[in-house]
């Protein structure tokens, strides 16, 4: 390679704000470690390379089977109809666009009077099994003046022999204006037989019937769980605990277990008994979004203004509820749940008080749905062991609500369902799938590894958990007939429906206030893209691919579809508003939801007293003091707390890029491309503002820092 054009690949790598607004192509091509691979001839005839015009950098995908040994051909089109001729992308005795190459062409044959490329067209021959090639990308340098920026065309398909494709630039069109529509609606229909919906249970989400192969993990290893359950557990010296099914004799026993890799959650070793302590969890931990604002008590829960007053600090109850400082969880969806034969699951009720402090505490915990005398209402002036351990069971129905709800149904297979209908329906070209597309990796293999290893019969579920795998699946399914995108998908409108948008109500709700600027900062990121290519109502109206995308998300799972209920709109989306509102849902689900479900889980969990995903035996039904002794025999064993750690740990894991920072870049337009400039740059000054709030927050709250946040549900 020249040095002349090592020093301009070099100096095009930085992002550029041009009028066209992409990314100059090394700086984008090289993501990942990849750089261009030396040349010595360019394509077509054999001109020296002084005579250059254009430069070719083409990068092949790192996905399974994506090189190619065959012969592909390609031709540049120009604004003015002009076309180049075949151009051969080839290097003479050397192998050429491999699995996640960067390939470097010089067009030889000189392009003098070419206009602005506008078109790119390949075709391929058909040799041996090795044929089929998935292009990343294409980036076309024009050499004859140092201004004019590289032309960007993200192909991110197939490109299969024996057929001629052709793509825009930065191919990104509405299907009313795809001058290639043929091209489109054959993609469309071949893909509608690889990505299939399908329930694999009655009442669960709907999920894809078969992964494709574009979906497997190209780094197997990174996402293997059993295999790195394993190495997680001989680097940390536990090995032995593995066949240990033997209960710990104190609490100092378990403590004593940590180390490595596997760190003592410090805080909730510290805190786990207290008040303040169970009160913060309900607002700062794995599950921060089931706390309601109490207006009233349920006539099914026991309480009365006697038994609580004593600890509403000189408030009666009824002005304690008059200004708002009573706040309220009610599980009763878990009220009858199948479980494990050697425990239960309760569906309790518990009340909760803001102290004059700001502080949470809980001030009556009520462990089954019904009044009655062998159903009684715990106090804080309990003796302690048994106040403690009924903290402990409504943690535990609070965690089988977690696990099986709030991470695994309302974002791994509600998003999976989602991702499948994109896929089927919004062609790889379409503004709005290259909106959603980078908030779906890793998902579906995510998703189909995680039910074969963690949820199969006698896997990770059934081992640790009291809920069970049956149980989950149960609740899973009562859990979606309940959800609304345009209510629990939608932050300001579930907070609202608890009573808790008003920032003054419960100020130390960490939770609510991280999310919420991330809420609005991914709306406005939206809005900005969905607005730019909706200028009018007539091109949303008339985008069919929009409208069959939104009908398949919204027919029952029953009839083919996904099943989403509370879509903005009736039948159709009618304004940006509700193709915003929709967008910005699936995104923070993504993304915000499932970071706060996922990473809190090692320092929740790791401590089984703290936050215990298993309780051997059945929840107290009377008042009798509780020791340490009684409370420890019901943890579970050795071995299952070693794969609960272990398990929590590796699911806590970061597995893809920070929310904004794209690990692919679908958009390449413009406008695009200062959204998402400005979108970075806002999750920067949140991250900061977070960092300070975090000096004297209790608990610390981490989960939502913007740059702990991934695009993607990928753990």
């Amino acid at each position: 390679m020249s040095s002349l054009l090592i020093r301009r690949l070099n100096l095009r790598a930085a992002f550029t704000s041009s009028s066209r607004g992409q990314r100059a192509c090394v700086g984008e091509l090289f993501k990942g470690g990849t750089r261009p691979r030396s040349i010595s001839k360019g394509m077509g005839n054999h001109h020296s390379a002084t005579l250059t015009t254009h430069v070719l950098q083409v990068k092949t995908g790192d996905r399974k089977g994506a090189g190619t040994d065959a012969n592909v051909t390609v031709i540049l089109h120009d604004d003015h109809g002009k076309k180049s001729s075949p151009l051969k992308l080839d290097h003479p005795l050397r192998d050429d666009l491999e699995r996640g190459s960067l390939d470097v062409f010089p067009v030889a044959e000189p392009l003098k009077e070419f206009g602005k490329i506008q078109k790119i067209e390949f075709t391929m021959e058909k040799f041996g099994l090795a044929s089929d090639w998935y292009v990343e990308s294409v980036c076309i340098e024009d050499k004859r003046q140092e201004s004019i920026i590289p032309y960007m065309f993200p192909i991110h398909r197939w490109i299969r022999p024996s057929r001629r494709y052709v793509f825009d630039h930065l191919d990104c069109k509405l299907p009313q204006e795809d001058q290639e529509i043929d091209q489109r609606k054959e993609e469309l229909t071949e893909k509608r037989k690889i990505y299939e919906l399908e329930q694999k249970a009655p009442g669960l989400p709907a999920q894809v019937k078969q992964i494709p192969d574009d979906e497997m993990f190209s780094d197997d290893y990174k996402w293997d769980i059993v295999k790195r359950k394993m190495a997680l557990i001989a680097q940390t010296k536990l090995t032995h605990l593995a066949t240990l099914f033997e209960h710990w004799d104190s609490y100092d026993d378990l403590i004593a277990v940590y180390g490595g890799d596997l760190e003592a959650p410090e805080e909730q070793l510290k805190y786990w008994r207290d008040d303040e302590w169970f009160g913060a969890q309900r607002l700062a931990s794995c599950n921060p979004t089931l706390i309601s604002l109490c207006t009233a008590i349920p006539q099914n829960f026991g309480v009365t203004a006697a038994i609580v007053e004593p600890f509403l600090e000189g408030l009666s109850l009824q002005k304690a509820i008059d200004s708002k400082r009573l706040f309220l969880v009610d599980l009763k969806i878990l009220d009858g749940l199948q479980h494990r034969a050697e425990t239960e699951v309760c569906a309790p009720l518990a009340l909760f008080f803001q102290k004059e402090n700001q502080r949470l505490v809980p001030v009556a915990i009520q462990l089954r749905q019904e009044v009655r005398h062998n159903n009684p209402v715990f106090l804080p002036s309990d003796p302690p062991g048994t106040w403690l351990y009924a903290k402990m069971w409504y943690n535990n129905a609070d965690a089988s609500y977690h696990q099986s709800l709030t991470h695994l149904g309302f974002t791994h297979l509600l998003i999976e369902g989602i991702s499948v209908a994109t896929n089927r329906q919004l062609s790889p070209s379409h503004p709005i799938f290259k909106l959603l597309a980078p908030h779906f990796l890793y998902l579906i293999a995510i998703d189909w590894r995680g039910l074969n290893m963690l949820i199969s019969e006698n896997g990770w579920v059934e081992k640790t958990m009291s809920v069970g795998r049956a149980g989950m699946f149960e609740l899973i399914a009562r859990g979606i007939q309940e959800w609304r995108l345009d209510v629990h998908g939608t932050l300001p409108k579930y907070l609202e429906s608890r009573g808790l948008l008003d920032t003054t109500i419960l100020p130390n709700y960490h939770y609510r206030e991280d999310a919420l600027p991330l809420y609005y900062s991914i709306k406005k990121y939206v809005s900005q893209i969905i607005n730019h290519f909706y200028e009018n109502r007539k091109k949303l109206t008339e985008d069919y691919e929009l409208q069959n995308w939104r009908h398949e998300l919204e027919t029952e799972r029953e009839k083919g579809g996904v099943g989403i209920q509370g879509i903005p709109g009736s039948v159709t989306f009618e304004n940006n508003d509700e193709l915003i509102l929709t967008c910005t849902s699936i995104i923070f689900t993504c993304s915000v939801s499932h970071a706060a479900s996922n990473f809190p889980q090692y320092t929740d969990y790791a401590f089984p007293p703290n936050y215990p995903a298993y309780i051997k035996g059945q929840p107290p039904t009377d008042k009798v003091p509780v020791s340490e002794e009684d409370i420890v025999k019901t943890l579970p064993t050795k071995s299952h707390t070693l794969d609960i750690m272990v398990v929590t740990k590796l699911l806590s894991d970061k597995g893809t890029n920070s929310l904004g920072d794209f690990d692919i870049q679908y958009l390449h337009d413009p406008v695009s491309v200062k959204a998402a400039q400005t979108l970075r740059q806002e999750l920067s000054e949140l991250s900061e503002k977070i960092k300070e709030r975090n000096k004297s927050r209790f608990p610390s709250y981490l989960y939502l820092q913007p740059d702990h946040v991934p695009n993607s549900i990928s753990i």
